[in-house]
């Protein structure tokens, strides 16, 4: 026997309830259920009105398929849309930054920050600090693609407010050049108004002019191109230049642009060559000035000058250990410091032991080199034989490019500075003082300045421990070129001595001139000869020159002189 149950009967001692969709009564649970059914009925077309997507994440979407197709896709509906973390999300791409999070989908760009990473969210831009990549996963690029991101960055770099910016964008975009790129740069040519990001929209539209099937069209854009510096045109004007199918009458004006670019180019070369050579003799006067005075003054041949410019250098070092959030400023701190490290350390080895040892040069010459190398042990046994790097500042950072040829570095240019202020505030202390006067007194004429009245001996001690300082100062400099080590003083103090016996024995002026001059030299016989056999060559010349003057340049007046 079959019982059918029915669905109203199954309470006993309940009426069915006709007329309502949902049960009522002691049924609170199932009202409880309608209700919530009906709320959603009613919310369900405005949900459905809605936009499924934002078309920026959806873009961001499509770079986490496989297919670099749709990868493609991606990065020109970026570019497309007007979303202030496009450019920064394509960059993050372009350099591998860009990393996808497999639990959320969500996309982030990692930056490394000193042993944590930093989060930022490709959507809104918010930034999270986390130790590790877990979960992350990075979007891979190939080197089409890589070649698509390079030209939609530089072509959305063009909007950037930063003339500088918008000028390596033109830059870049020169090397892919195509249709879309030249529309793009003649619609942002109409609204540039920097000269020099005008200039390079005009240059690559000339490029772009060299494809045009009309000849007087690509002999004008040869001609408009003869005045631009970049090694694009120049590489580019080369190839149209040997090209036998091109009309012989632009070849002619691209071996005529090509010919001025060179001469340009070798002009540029020069002077650049010759901020080297001025940099580099700077960094030799500020090194020697110090070695000048206690040579000039005392007739010490002090070995120990270069650890004394070491000991400036670690200074400098120890100064930035102690302000880690002051970089900036730091060398400011540093300078002061180092002059008084060094010149005490100097004035200590007067008195310890130099003094003992006036009158007798070799004497002087083997315990100022023992000197050198107990310094050189003492600072490796505190820092440690490895060498120490020390942070350049921000300001010192970077290079002033005048043009595509002639670059000028910023730390190079300061330091050329800073060297020839330490040397004009050394002349006006000797000239304008009475520690220079009695210094001036002192090396023309010892025993008649004794007998004046100078304490010779105080001036002897103040003598070493300034020019001591200066080497001093000298570290601060270097330390900014190379790295700081032990034996960073081995590496200069040779071309002091050869700076100080060129310019004449305690003579400014002359350590100014022979400093710049064999800087100079050097940097034009680096290129042909290396820099081994550069610096071989100049003591050669060096060492024919004394033989005619065995005075230098500027011969020393007074006890130098007389001895």
């Amino acid at each position: 026997m079959t019982h059918t149950i029915n669905s109203r009967n199954a309470y006993p001692g309940k009426p069915a309830q006709h007329g309502s969709p949902c049960p009522t009564g002691h049924g609170s649970g199932l009202a409880l259920l309608c209700a919530l059914l009906l709320l959603a009925a009613l919310t369900l077309p405005a949900v459905a009105e809605a936009p499924s997507s934002d078309p920026f994440a959806a873009a961001l979407e499509l770079l986490n398929q496989s297919s670099f197709v749709k990868k493609a896709e991606a990065v020109k509906a970026i570019e497309r849309l007007d979303h202030p973390q496009g450019l920064p999300v394509l960059r993050a791409l372009l350099n591998g930054d860009l990393h996808a999070r497999a639990e959320d989908g969500r996309f982030f760009i990692v930056r490394d920050k000193g042993g944590e990473l930093e989060l930022i969210d490709a959507l809104s831009g918010e930034v999270t600090v986390t130790a590790t990549k877990d979960g992350l996963k990075k979007v891979i690029i190939n080197n089409q693609l890589r070649l698509a991101l390079r030209a939609a960055v530089a072509r959305l770099s063009l909007s950037n407010e930063d003339p500088a910016v918008r000028l390596s964008a033109v830059e870049e975009i020169m090397n892919d050049l195509d249709e879309a790129a030249l529309g793009v740069l003649r619609a942002a040519l109409a609204r540039e108004a920097d000269g020099g990001v005008r200039e390079g929209m005009e240059n690559a539209l000339a490029l772009g002019d060299l494809e045009s099937p009309q000849r007087k069209v690509r002999q004008a854009a040869v001609t408009k191109l003869g005045a631009s510096l970049s090694s694009v045109v120049r590489n580019r004007l080369t190839r149209l230049m040997d090209d036998p199918s091109e009309d012989p009458a632009v070849r002619a004006a691209a071996r005529r642009s090509v010919s001025a670019m060179r001469f340009r180019l070798q002009i540029y070369g020069f002077f650049e060559t010759v901020f080297f050579g001025l940099s580099l003799g700077a960094v030799l006067v500020l090194a020697s000035i110090g070695l000048a005075i206690t040579f000039g003054v005392m007739g010490v041949i002090n070995m120990a000058h270069g650890e004394l410019m070491m000991l400036g250098a670690y200074t400098t070092y120890v100064v930035q250990q102690w302000m880690p959030g002051h970089l900036d400023v730091s060398l400011f701190v540093a300078i002061p410091l180092a002059f008084l490290v060094s010149g005490l350390a100097g004035i200590a080895i007067e008195r310890g032991v130099i003094r003992f040892l006036y009158g007798r040069p070799l004497e002087t010459l083997l315990a100022t080199f023992g000197i050198s190398l107990v310094l050189q042990q003492a600072v490796r046994t505190i820092f440690s034989p490895l060498n120490r790097s020390v942070s350049t500042p921000a300001w010192m950072s970077g290079s002033l490019e005048i043009n595509n040829a002639l670059t000028l570095t910023y730390n190079r240019l300061y330091i050329t500075a800073f060297g020839l202020l330490v040397f004009a505030g050394l002349v006006m202390l000797l000239k304008r003082t009475r520690l220079g006067l009695e210094v001036r007194a002192v090396a023309q004429n010892r025993s008649m300045a004794k007998a004046m009245g100078i304490r010779t001996e105080w001036v002897d001690a103040m003598t070493f421990g300034l020019g001591s300082g200066i080497a001093g100062i000298a570290g601060v400099a270097l330390s900014q070129l190379t790295n700081v080590g032990p034996n960073l003083g081995q590496s200069y103090i040779v071309d002091c001595f050869m700076v100080v016996v060129f310019g004449g024995v305690g003579n400014l002026w002359g350590t100014l001139v022979g400093g710049l001059s064999l800087g100079i030299v050097n940097k034009f016989l680096e290129p042909s000869a290396g820099a081994v056999l550069a610096k071989i060559l100049v003591l050669v010349f060096i060492i024919v020159y004394i033989q005619k003057r065995p005075r230098g340049l500027f011969p020393q007046k007074g006890r130098a002189a007389e001895s």
